[in-house]
């Protein structure tokens, strides 16, 4: 098999070079990168090059959750464009969002609530959890030790700018040394949501089965199960190769 080509762009120049035998795409994205003095991010791994971007003008971190946040998660749940494919099971009312997303950023459950943060200014979030810890959805699933995902731009202005990749990396790449075992991610978008789809294409993510899973409001939701290899795409246990997270978990 050929080696895959890796390309690295800022606004100046792009550089160009391939993935070593038995080096990560991040890996190889970071090595190429290093003249250009700043971590890469994914802008399209979906294709037979691997296209990464250096931005020192825009910061991308995830901050954890915290009870003050919960107005602003309330907001962005009830905006058209996050309620249309997240399913809450009723009116995000604020006593409803305590109630259930409270516990998460208190560490009472499994699930872990973080906030996207675009040069300083919140737009979104990640919640992150190990699958096994949610049994019933682990059943639907191929890998209950991977570790899955759901993400959301809750500020409408700030959907459709192209972020969607760029947000994903940096959780990838925190969520990583948060789970040192990983081998696995793993997102669950409704079938007809094309855009998070294509957001999960462009980090590394696979296609796979389509599955039907229940909703807190009793309909059923056609998802498709994506899949991140995690080895090949940010490197082995010890994680040290994508070089410092931009800010990540």
């Amino acid at each position: 098999m050929a080696p895959r080509l890796v390309t690295v762009c800022d606004e100046r120049v792009e550089l160009v070079g391939e993935v070593a035998p038995g080096e990560s795409w991040a890996a190889a994205a970071a090595r190429i990168a290093a003249p250009l003095g700043a971590a890469p991010v994914a802008e399209d791994l979906s294709g037979d090059t691997l296209a990464f971007v250096v931005d020192p003008d825009q910061r991308i971190d995830l901050r954890a959750m915290a009870r003050g946040d919960l107005p602003l998660l309330g907001r962005w749940l009830a905006a058209a464009h996050v309620r249309r494919w997240w399913h809450t099971g009723g009116e995000p009312t604020p006593d409803r969002v305590a109630a259930t997303y409270g516990p998460r950023i208190d560490g009472i459950t499994p699930t872990r609530m973080w906030v996207v943060e675009v040069n300083g200014r919140s737009i979104g979030f990640v919640q992150d959890y190990r699958i096994r810890d949610h049994p019933a959805f682990a059943l639907l699933t191929p890998d209950p030790d991977a570790i899955g995902l759901d993400y959301a731009i809750g500020e409408p202005e700030w959907a459709g700018r192209g972020l969607g990749a760029r947000i994903l990396w940096t959780w990838m790449v925190g969520a990583a040394r948060r789970f040192l075992d990983a081998e696995e991610f793993f997102a669950a978008p409704d079938h007809r949501n094309a855009a998070s789809l294509r957001i999960l294409d462009k980090v590394g993510f696979t296609r796979g089965t389509w599955f039907d899973e229940p909703t807190r409001a009793g309909s059923v939701a056609t998802v498709v199960g994506c899949r991140l290899d995690v080895r090949r795409v940010l490197g082995g246990a010890h994680r040290a190769e994508p070089g410092p997270a931009p800010g990540g978990p």
